[in-house]
């Protein structure tokens, strides 16, 4: 039995369904610094941690979009640095026929979590070669985030129009 192949281009050579794939990912950033060491080894106890995250997308082609996840940690033990390690790892992701109403979805929250592994493995590896243990961070829901933060900002905006009303 024949079944029609509906992913393939159309007779008049319009390809209209929707595509999305990673075209590479890399490091387009990244610093490690242990501003007290030697000192900073010889402290007992668990460093504490300031963990913030950051995503930018931007077409940087037709079709191609960059999106980059910035991490930035620092850590500090008796109040003490014992490092800081800022990343910026991005991806480029060929989308096509995506509806813009799906776009910023995917760029913000789904791009995101697909970097984000490569991201803390590339982290763990700094810290522990910066002679701490490795750190590994917990998965985060970057989707979840993005609806969270859409929904802050629709209110925000439901709230500021209210507000011009008066």
């Amino acid at each position: 039995m024949d079944t029609p192949d509906t992913a393939a281009p159309q007779a008049n050579g319009a390809d209209t369904a929707p595509s999305v794939g990673v075209i590479s990912q890399y490091i387009k950033d990244f610093s490690f610094e242990n501003p007290n060491s030697p000192a900073i080894y010889q402290v007992q106890g668990q460093p504490a941690f300031d963990v913030q995250f950051n995503i930018g997308a931007a077409e940087v082609a037709q079709d191609v979009h960059e999106v980059t996840l910035k991490i930035d940690v620092r850590a500090t033990m008796e109040e003490q640095v014992a490092f800081i390690v800022d990343l910026s790892y991005s991806g480029l992701f060929a989308i096509r026929n995506v509806p813009d109403e799906h776009l910023q979805p995917f760029l913000l929250g789904e791009a995101p979590r697909l970097l984000f592994p490569f991201a803390r493995r590339v982290l763990a590896d700094a810290v522990r070669d910066g002679g701490f243990p490795p750190l590994m961070l917990e998965p985060i829901d970057f989707n979840g985030l993005y609806e969270q933060q859409r929904a802050q900002h629709d209110a925000q905006g439901m709230l500021g129009g209210e507000a011009g009303q008066a």
